[in-house]
């Protein structure tokens, strides 16, 4: 039995690859899991959690929250629910629309841009951080920094941090000259 992993650092080829870790993702996620996704406005937040959906067998069109602030997903075994809180300008706007209410119950969440909510979101079962490699001009590259926040989000880590290692994660690698988990 491995020890669980509370920090990843992965990189991700392209756009296949942020497809992959997506699907490892979907295996971790349900009722009552979190996931927060930072990043700069193109990091691939929004494809990450595209590929999530389809992972988990969504087949519809999948919209970025951007304009409606929450989309809703009916999955086979749970509902997923989609936020992005770009466009929020006071920290507590998530809860006055009653996002709270979504967030750990029977439903699963992701969460773009939770540092909108100033700190005031419970801790997620993981975070995830996308960002461009300053050595990419093609930016077709992403480095993934994940981090757990729960036990949930500790094994869905390690299950990560195996597949990547074993090579299951097409185009997924460890940045060069770290290990891909972390013990921080």
């Amino acid at each position: 039995m491995h020890a669980p992993v509370p920090e990843l650092e992965l990189l991700l080829a392209d756009e296949s690859a942020t497809s992959a870790l997506a699907g490892a993702l979907a295996g971790c996620l349900g009722p009552g899991f979190v996931l927060t996704l930072s990043g700069d406005l193109g990091a691939g937040k929004t494809t990450l959690t595209r590929g999530l959906l389809r992972a988990l067998g969504h087949t519809g069109r999948v919209r970025s929250p951007t304009f409606t602030l929450a989309e809703s997903y009916n999955l086979p075994k749970f509902d997923l629910y989609h936020f992005d809180f770009y466009r929020f300008s006071a920290s507590d706007e998530w809860r006055d629309l009653g996002f709270d209410e979504l967030l750990g119950g029977a439903g699963a969440a992701v969460v773009e841009w939770p540092e909108m909510a100033g700190g005031c979101m419970p801790a997620p079962d993981l975070a995830l951080r996308l960002e461009l490699p300053d050595d990419d001009a093609s930016q077709t590259r992403r480095h993934a920094r994940l981090r757990a926040g729960t036990d949930r989000g500790r094994q869905c880590l390690t299950a990560i941090a195996q597949a990547s290692a074993s090579g299951r994660l097409a185009g997924v690698s460890s940045p060069e000259g770290s290990s891909a988990a972390s013990s921080h």
